[in-house]
């Protein structure tokens, strides 16, 4: 049995304060020059306030220190310093969590400081007996976190800046030098990146030849009629080499082609995740509780005739309907388990939401924390989303391992922050890329349903592909 909140006693004990920016900068201006510094990060609201989403950025660096997963083994890195221990990654994080506590002004900022990074999709495995098939050519951590006593916040809403920042008592910069800090990257950004070389990347390839994929939808199906599940997200991972061009460069493309309200840059020195996600996977205020799965797509037209039929057959379509019913259900019931009985519900279903490259059908699930439970009994209950793994769960993520060749890593997880006072905003990673090197990938998929057609599955993954191939300097059809 885990300890209580009054059983866990914090070791650092700190004070908040926030101090109001006169800043003439974009947040991605201002976080150009962070860009290449390990340990930086931009939660990046692309696409602001069009559906209530997205009125907040966040741009932090310089952790007090990181927690990372790989094998089983939990990292924790305090500046040259490392220990490893054999833990559940949630039970690490809610651990880590527990060594905080804040208190000092009230502020409506919704994140002044925490942990924030990834959560790979194969984190799964630590909340359920799954098998571990699929072979992991990438080989990153199954999460990065690092933990923030700086945060730069902007409120786009307002158009205005915040500095937020918690003196533990440690040996770090006080509030005054890192308004010193910020000045410094003001100055940098209003220099502009200088000359870079032009963003090339080779030949796009696939982990499945076109056939091999059309086969998994079809042995999905054989499963769903054999009454395994209900539905399955089938995806296929897409790969180049960056001849010419840095990460950033590709994430300032991305955030053109395809803007998006949780979208985001992480730096982690040997490798980078660059995220134009629309799909929140969770949110927590408080003790209520959020969840706003994705299910149905169609294409934007090039006319605004067109455009209007393609939305207007995504709202009527029965097949894509009865997906995100089953999602729904699937979310409510993941809910259930830690929220207070009769609380959960759905607040919004099948919603027609329109991005720069495809429309979605949208739902909202809402619900009030047990009392006896946080943030990371909620992660456990919920994680990975429904929304990118099938129904039923379990049975779906294992034959997602049988019929996907590669690891899917950081996309269909999940990216965002977690503040010391327990409140969170998670993506679920989708229309997200990771560079190792000079190598990206990125994956694309979608649900699988008895009544699906493989061709049009198969076409689907490249109408959602469509922004993270363009960013790279292609073009559907052809590279």
């Amino acid at each position: 049995m885990r300890p209580s909140n009054s059983e866990r006693q914090p070791v650092y004990k700190g004070r908040s304060r926030v101090r109001l920016l006169d800043l003439d900068a974009s947040p991605a201006s201002l976080f150009a020059p962070l860009a290449a510094r390990p340990g930086s990060i931009f939660l990046d609201s692309a696409l602001t306030d069009r559906y209530g989403l997205g009125r907040w950025s966040f741009i932090m660096y310089d952790p007090l220190f990181t927690l990372s997963d790989r094998d089983d083994t939990i990292v924790f890195r305090i500046g040259n310093r490392l220990r490893w221990e054999r833990i559940n990654f949630f039970e690490a994080l809610r651990q880590s969590l527990a060594l905080f506590s804040v208190k000092g002004e009230p502020s409506w900022i919704p994140f002044r400081g925490g942990a924030a990074g990834y959560f790979a999709y194969e984190l799964g495995r630590q909340t359920e007996r799954l098998p571990a098939a699929a072979v992991d050519d990438l080989n990153l951590p199954e999460a990065c976190l690092g933990f923030y006593d700086i945060v730069l916040a902007f409120d786009h809403l307002m158009e205005q800046w915040f500095l937020c920042h918690i003196d533990f008592g440690l040996k770090r910069p006080d509030l005054e030098a890192r308004f010193r800090e910020v000045k410094i990257l003001v100055a940098k950004a209003k220099m502009g990146p200088g000359e870079r070389a032009e963003l090339h990347a080779g030949p796009l390839q696939s982990n499945f030849e076109p056939e091999q994929y059309l086969e998994a939808i079809a042995r999905a199906r054989r499963y769903i009629e054999a009454g395994d599940i209900y539905q399955a997200n089938v995806s296929q991972r897409f790969s180049a080499v960056i001849e010419q061009g840095e990460p950033w460069q590709v994430y300032e493309r991305l955030r053109e082609k395809n803007a998006a309200p949780f979208a985001a840059f992480l730096q982690f020195g040997a490798f980078q995740v660059l995220s134009s996600s629309p799909e929140r996977f969770l949110l927590a205020r408080g003790d209520r509780v959020e969840t706003r799965p994705i299910k149905g797509t169609r294409p934007r037209g090039e006319s605004p005739r067109e455009d209007a039929w393609y939305k207007a057959q995504l709202l009527a379509s029965i097949k894509d309907r009865a997906e995100l019913n089953m999602i729904v259900d699937l979310e409510r019931n993941d809910l259930g388990r830690v929220c207070r009985y009769g609380t959960v519900a759905v607040t919004r279903h099948a919603q027609c939401e329109s991005y720069a490259r495809v429309h979605h059908l949208v739902s909202t699930v809402e619900g009030m924390l047990r009392p006896d439970c946080d943030v990371a009994d909620l992660m456990l209950a919920a994680f990975p989303g429904g929304s990118i793994t099938g129904a039923p769960k379990i049975r779906a993520m294992e034959i997602i391992d049988e019929l996907e060749p590669n690891v899917r890593s950081v996309y269909t997880g999940s990216i965002g922050y977690i503040g010391f006072d327990g409140d969170l905003d998670l993506n679920i990673a989708i229309r997200t890329m990771i560079i190792s090197g000079r190598r990206v990938c990125f994956g694309s998929g979608g649900g699988i349903v008895y009544d699906s057609d493989p061709q049009m599955e198969y076409d689907e993954t490249y109408d959602k592909a469509r922004a993270l191939i363009e960013a790279l300097g292609g073009r559907v059809g052809g590279f």
